[in-house]
């Protein structure tokens, strides 16, 4: 018979995985839910990514023996390699492109060594943090035999499929938000209706991802009590340039085609009160933070948000916090002349917007939901505003019937944005999609033939990845050869020598013609998903 820790009993050890040194939110978060609702609970934070490599498994040994926890929650972060930028010791888009377009041999040479260099440590880092899990499983069951083992995070919510088959048996699988199976978890009720399964005693539901997580009230963390049981927190707060992530919702409501966000964390916008934003800023301000990455999946989701994001930042005026500054991710659609002034005011200097193409009738077939005269007439009100910072506007070709006309338009729209912005401060972002389980642009894909119900998307060999990093023909060696010769003339200023180089290949369109969309009456639909 299983032998169940009274719940004031539980120990929580709550273990980062290894990652880049981005804060680790959303396990700061969870303790500090857990906190709140059981007080007396004994809870640790341990992150590998503040050990160096080397010691990960000493270290993680340590802790345990020091802690003995009767609960042991991994973070996993981040799975895929695709990126834009350097990562795992090179390039992973370069390294791609270099293999599958060059047509100097010895270019597709370095390509596939530094290819194989890459794919070697992806899937070393892979079964690493699947020994890590493992090890700390069976160091725990040393003090405490039926030890209960959580694994969740971004990565592990979107790959929770193909995870499964590798974690240990009776593992808890938990996709996106995990408050609420915490809960259930530590008061011994049944948990398995939250969006989790357990390895080798059920199978995730089909559709799980795509199931709404539980709405939680949301308050202040208090980092009072996250410094007492984490003492890594001050690597996060010693670096004046670090910007430490404050969350002020959850949930995004659109449908872009390639975009897992709305079905991990939900089409539900869930507002966390202002107040409570503010005196969370508050503490990390008094530990000497100035700089704040607002971590939504859109700060300004919807313009039914509008008011939300206002009232926000006229608490953060009205707080005091003069000397702060700030960046997000913003659908910059949803911008007025007071929203612009206010961003302004409470020290924004630097946002991303991700449009994915400058042209009206992609956006349309992406159902990203912009419009893209709307986007620029909100740029010029804040530039009007005074922002005079950077800006990242993220594009990805070759998603859906990209068309020489199109990227025409593309060109057109970037370099209207430059006239708003200056030159100097429009930094194209450029991205090839990495097709993502459960999004839209799956479903088309396998309508289209291009991959196959079952396929593994955390494959990362040559035939695999071909298709995962989304670049098809017929433009596909165009944007292949392309990309080459700008990592050849500036691999330091990448993405504006990409936009540079197709304005001298295809041209520049009309603005006008990036901005009109007529309506087609066949016009070829992604597959909806429901």
């Amino acid at each position: 018979m299983e032998v169940k820790t009274p719940v004031m009993d539980n120990r929580i050890l709550y273990v980062r995985l290894p990652c880049n040194p981005i804060f680790p939110i959303g396990v700061v978060y969870l303790a500090d839910h857990v906190h709140k609702l059981f007080p007396t609970i004994e809870q640790r934070i341990f992150d590998l990514g503040t050990v160096p490599p080397l010691d990960y498994a000493f270290a993680l040994d340590q802790c345990i023996d020091e802690f003995k926890p009767t609960l042991l929650v991994f973070s996993w972060r981040d799975i895929q390699i695709y990126a834009p930028v350097g990562g795992r010791g090179g390039n992973p888009l370069q390294y791609s492109f270099e293999i599958f377009y060059a047509k100097n041999p010895l270019v597709k040479l370095h390509g596939a060594f530094g290819g194989l260099r890459m794919l070697t440590s992806y899937y070393t880092e892979l079964w690493r943090n699947l020994g890590l899990i493992k090890r700390g499983l069976k160091r725990a069951r040393k003090y405490h035999p039926d030890i209960r083992l959580v694994v969740g995070g971004g990565a592990v919510s979107v790959f929770y499929e193909q995870l499964g088959k590798s974690l240990p048996k009776g593992t808890i699988v938990s996709v996106g938000e995990g408050e609420t199976l915490l809960e259930k978890l530590l008061t011994g009720t049944e948990f398995i209706d939250e969006r989790c399964y357990i390895v080798g005693e059920s199978q995730p539901r089909t559709r799980l991802i795509h199931e709404q997580p539980t709405p939680v009230e949301k308050t202040a963390c208090n980092y009072d009590y996250i410094e007492s049981i984490w003492s890594e927190l001050n690597y996060y707060l010693q670096e004046g340039d670090f910007y430490i992530g404050v969350q002020t919702k959850r949930g995004c409501p659109h449908n872009c085609c390639y975009c897992v966000y709305t079905v991990v964390e939900g089409k539900q916008v869930r507002i966390n009160p202002a107040d409570e934003v503010v005196a969370e800023m508050r503490q990390l301000y008094n530990r000497g933070i100035r700089n704040f990455w607002f971590t939504d999946a859109q700060f300004i989701p919807a313009r039914k948000f509008i008011e939300d994001a206002e009232e926000l930042l006229q608490k953060i005026v009205d707080s005091g916090m003069s000397d702060i500054h700030w960046a997000a991710y913003i659908r910059a659609d949803n911008l007025t002349p007071k929203t612009c002034e206010l961003m302004v005011k409470t020290g924004m200097n630097y946002f991303e917007i991700g449009i994915t193409s400058g042209s009206q009738e992609l956006v349309r077939k992406m159902r990203m939901g912009y419009n893209l005269r709307t986007v620029l007439q909100n740029c010029r009100d804040l530039k009007a505003a005074g922002f005079n910072d950077l800006v990242s506007v993220n594009y990805s070709f070759n998603v859906i019937d990209e068309r020489p006309e199109t990227i025409r338009q593309t060109i057109a729209y970037h370099r209207e944005l430059e006239k708003i912005f200056g030159a100097d401060k429009v930094e194209p972002a450029i991205f090839f999609i990495g097709l993502q389980p459960h999004t839209h642009l799956e479903e088309y894909a396998f309508k289209e033939g291009i991959v196959k119900p079952g396929y593994n998307p955390m494959s990362h060999m040559p035939w695999n990845a071909r298709k995962l990093l989304w670049n098809p023909e017929p433009l596909g060696s165009f944007f292949g050869e392309v990309c080459l010769e700008a990592w050849r003339r500036n691999p330091n200023d990448f993405g504006r020598e990409v936009m540079k180089i197709l304005e001298e290949r295809v041209g520049c369109a009309d603005l006008e013609e990036a901005l009109s969309a007529p309506i087609e009456t066949k016009e070829k639909p992604l597959v909806s998903v429901s």
